[in-house]
């Protein structure tokens, strides 16, 4: 459907897409999202080229699903180690099938001790068992084994390091947004006639306005004045009065990350966020945002998230900031390119630079839109930072905020919670006081006395068990005795069970089960789980045989007193 509600036309009924594989057999064409086709020259695989071709026909099928070419890059990685390893043996497989059981444990040995050579197995074996002639026989079987979980080594930033890389985006994009905040109230004064157009504050806003709506400065004609004028030919005195630079832009992706969790592809293909009406409060905004994340799966890609400025402490203060430092690039993208309306753009410092990132929008004129990994590298080392931030800022923002970010519950917990170190770190106390907690109700809810194998003399007989001790009760009464409930006496240390009391405790236990089912659950749990928690434990001791065949020896006494017992008449 299209935006208003129309259907979509259909391509016509004899269509057929591009063949990912062409002709010759050995090149493949992975189209991304955008209908950009890339090529991969199986030719280059040092193995022989039938075994070149079937490897060329696996990647063609499996590419249809794949909607960037950073996927088929990683997957050509990984069969270029798999092809670099079958031409190192003595003798080199021919094709497919002659891939045999001790070919493929060499190559599973190889690689299964590693994080990355695991990946590395998943993938070729993933796109070997596509082929029919490796999914029966010894080889298959081989391929079928089970290959190890890989597990990120990526941890989230201790709180001081966290701080540490979010100042350093922050300091970067505040003054990126000063400067151009600055320039656009004198472009915005010289736009409404208020500046003479032969003083300096004039001649700037002329050359601003040219700037803003061509990109870049006047380079001719009155170039000298412009130098004089703008202070100089550096970026930030020329076009960065008006336009982010690559690297200010991954400042300000950085910040975005550490507030909301965003993954950097997000960035690529995030629409400038629309303000819509805060109902009954005045002086907030509140921004619908559309996130696009791919990774997700089918029919969940897309996901809108409602963030409100109230201000300067509040998350919405750093989308109006955003909106605020991209404005002049948006509308210049827009005028040169109707229908673009990305937020994250920014201005190239070199226009002519090839582009080679075909998963990354086209350039725009002189303009850039999304985040290239050359962007991120470049504002690694120009802050002098031990690697890319976005991995480790996203996982401590979705660690922090202790709620799934784009992704769902099983996979917030399995991928981000639980194998986090500093998680694992600070539940430390948390764990260890729900062990003792646990410990101390399996404890109350254990039988406490001992097994007996007959009546010893001396002890006194209870509904329940024999007592060895009554002036030793943990609930004794001013007269010496024992006031505990009968069915407390399984929780004693005093109480002594021998096979004359299994008929009338499997009953009473059968008689709880039974309760169960009429009783509200609240109204169970609280009256009676206690005890047939204590009798599960006390039929785990004795044996679920012996526990099951008392049933067939109880008499009517017991069936009375057990009735007597859930009555509460034989309480003290």
């Amino acid at each position: 459907m299209s935006g208003r509600g129309r259907k979509a036309s259909l391509p016509p009924a004899d269509f057929h897409g591009p063949e990912p594989l062409g002709s010759g057999g050995l090149v493949v064409a992975v189209s991304n999202r955008a209908g950009h086709h890339r090529p991969f020259d199986f030719a280059q695989l040092p193995i022989a080229e039938p075994f070149q071709r079937s490897l060329a026909a696996l990647f063609a099928q499996r590419s249809q699903v794949w909607t960037s070419h950073a996927s088929a890059q990683r997957t050509w990685n990984q069969l270029l180690a798999f092809a670099r390893f079958l031409a190192a043996l003595e003798q080199p497989p021919h094709d497919l099938e002659d891939l045999t059981p001790a070919v493929l444990k060499r190559w599973r040995q190889k690689n299964i001790g590693t994080s990355p050579g695991r990946n590395t197995l998943t993938v070729v074996r993933m796109l070997l068992r596509l082929d029919p002639r490796m999914q029966t026989g010894a080889a298959a079987e081989e391929l079928a084994r089970r290959i190890p979980a890989t597990q990120s080594n990526v941890q989230s930033y201790e709180p001081a390091e966290f701080e540490a890389v979010r100042s350093v985006a922050r300091r970067q994009f505040r003054a990126a947004l000063l400067r151009i905040d600055e320039n656009t109230q004198l472009l915005e004064r010289w736009r409404t006639g208020e500046l003479d157009v032969n003083c300096r504050e004039g001649r700037l806003g002329a050359v601003l306005d040219h700037l803003a709506r061509t990109g870049d400065v006047p380079r001719r004609g009155s170039h000298a004045v412009n130098r004089k004028l703008l202070g100089g030919n550096s970026w930030p005195s020329t076009w960065g009065r008006l336009f982010l630079s690559r690297i200010e832009l991954v400042s300000l992706a950085v910040l975005l990350t550490a507030e909301f969790g965003w993954n950097l592809s997000v960035f690529n293909r995030l629409p400038a966020p629309r303000a819509t009406p805060s109902i009954g409060e005045t002086g907030t905004l509140t921004y619908q945002v559309e996130v696009e994340k791919r990774r997700r799966g089918a029919n969940r890609w897309f996901s809108t998230e409602y963030i409100t400025d109230s201000g300067a402490d509040s998350p919405g203060r750093l989308i109006t900031q955003a909106l605020e430092a991209t404005r002049h690039a948006r509308v210049l993208a827009g005028q040169l390119a109707p229908g673009t309306n990305l937020l994250m753009v920014s201005r190239l410092g070199a226009v002519r630079r090839r582009h080679s990132n075909l998963d990354q929008p086209r350039p725009v004129g002189p303009l850039s839109l999304g985040i290239g990994y050359n962007d991120v590298t470049a504002w690694v080392l120009a802050h002098s930072l031990p690697g890319s931030p976005f991995q480790r800022v996203r996982r401590t923002t979705v660690v922090e905020q202790r709620q799934p970010l784009q992704h769902s519950r099983s996979t917030h917990e399995r991928v981000y919670v639980l194998p986090d170190q500093r998680v694992q770190h600070e539940s430390q106390e948390v764990i260890a006081e729900g062990a003792q907690e646990a410990l101390a109700l399996a404890l109350d809810t254990a039988f406490g006395g001992r097994l007996a194998e007959r009546y010893e003399p001396g002890h006194a007989e209870t509904v329940t068990a024999d007592c060895a001790g009554e002036s030793a009760s943990p609930r004794p009464t001013p007269d010496g005795g024992c006031g505990a409930s009968f069915l407390l006496c399984l929780a004693c240390a005093n109480a002594r069970v021998h096979p004359g009391h299994h008929p009338r405790l499997a009953l009473l236990h059968q008689q709880l089960e039974a309760l169960r089912s009429v009783l509200p659950e609240p109204v169970w749990q609280a009256r009676w789980l206690e005890h047939h928690l204590r009798l599960d434990d006390l039929r785990g001791k004795v044996g679920g045989g012996a526990w099951a065949a008392a049933l067939d020896r109880t008499t009517d006494t017991d069936h009375t007193l057990v009735r007597l017992l859930l009555k509460g008449d034989l309480n003290p």
